[in-house]
């Protein structure tokens, strides 16, 4: 399909710079292809009343870590400034990385992360990485000095949370965000972007949700940095999407094919969750413990055979996740969904507001 098919105007006003307080009291856009009210307005606090005793929420429990690190990178009397974004662990000393700006870097340079004196002359040396490889579009893999838990550690203390572009180009990184955008049940480090539906939850809301009678499960899917890279092809078709490493236990498993066998439906939180689950799942719609990469690229014409409804924040235009929720809910469904979002005021993207997708009936499970 063509990608400006996708594309839509944004207000930059729009684009949250700061989550709702409290996280629940974000709006919530509930979208219903299916006949009825096809758009309504409400508050994310009131999502156990949208959903149905039986219905499983499905969440992702990764942690994001502070994936963004700025270093000075050294060939020979030569040093130049770089910013990496990790976004895919391949070893015990192996990230895969977005380099900024990554013309400048060649294979066999060394990065030095940490700190810098006021002359630049003398470096203090806290954590070192040589570029091993280099892909188009500044990636590169990054071999550490450390490995294991030494260099997790390295990267807590030298990293910033690795805020989207289109909030870190208007301010820097603080303390709230180390609070704000890490959803309060990630258990998992690996990710490198928040699965932002998430971020809406609160105690309270998961105790509302318990006493209607809605169940809990979790999958970890560490989202890559990746998330955010714009479509640069013309035609879906030419798109390579990055793989993220994901999982889901043998309990969660079974626990999601006694709701289908009964009849309940899944609920996804995110646009993480389904696409796990959509690679997890098999043919017969059913599921199994799985492990492993996916880079699974949803586009309208998809069939979805583990979700039935999708809670998700709004996205960026001609995104990836913006064709992911088209082919969920119907292209000309989200077009108008989204067009009334931006004459509403909804605000947009990870700290914005969020919508309740219904599966549309033409995408049959």
């Amino acid at each position: 399909m063509r990608v400006d098919l996708f594309d839509f105007e944004l207000p930059d006003e729009s684009i949250a710079l700061r989550p709702a307080s409290p996280r629940d009291s974000a709006r919530m856009l509930v979208v219903r292809p299916d006949g009825g009210r096809l758009l309504e307005d409400r508050i994310v606090r009131e999502l156990p009343d949208l959903l149905t005793p039986g219905d499983v929420l499905v969440l992702n429990d990764t942690r994001v870590i502070p994936a963004r690190l700025a270093g000075i990178r050294v060939r020979g009397e030569a040093v130049s400034h770089v910013e990496v974004t990790l976004h895919k662990r391949e070893g015990a000393d192996l990230w895969r990385a977005f380099a900024r700006p990554g013309k400048r870097l060649k294979v066999g340079d060394r990065i030095r992360f940490g700190e810098e004196s006021e002359s630049m002359a003398c470096l203090l040396a806290a954590l070192d990485a040589e570029v091993e490889e280099k892909s188009d579009g500044g990636e590169v893999l990054l071999r550490f000095a450390f490995s294991g838990p030494a260099l997790d550690e390295a990267i807590a203390r030298l990293g910033h949370m690795p805020l989207p572009p289109y909030i870190a180009s208007k301010r820097p990184d603080d303390a709230a965000d180390l609070r704000d955008y890490q959803t309060i049940y990630a258990r998992h480090d690996g990710a490198v972007a928040a699965p932002t539906a998430g971020l809406h939850f609160t105690d309270a809301l998961f105790s509302a949700l318990d006493t209607r009678g809605i169940a809990r499960r979790f999958v970890t899917l560490h989202v890559g940095a990746g998330t955010f890279l714009p479509v640069k092809a013309e035609d879906t078709r030419d798109h390579r999407m990055h793989a993220e490493w994901g999982t889901i236990d043998a309990a969660t498993a079974a626990a999601l094919n006694a709701a289908r066998a009964e009849g309940r439906r899944i609920v996804a939180v995110g646009t993480t969750a389904l696409r796990l689950l959509e690679s997890a799942v098999r043919p017969d719609g059913t599921f199994e413990a799985w492990s492993g990469d996916t880079a699974i690229f949803i586009t309208p014409g998809y069939r979805f055979r583990a979700v039935d409804v999708l809670m998700t924040n709004f996205h960026l235009p001609r995104s990836t996740l913006f064709m992911l929720v088209c082919a969920f809910a119907g292209m000309e469904t989200m077009k108008a969904a989204y067009a009334h979002a931006i004459a509403a005021g909804y605000r947009f993207y990870s700290y914005g507001d969020a919508s309740l997708l219904f599966r549309a009936p033409e995408t049959p499970a």
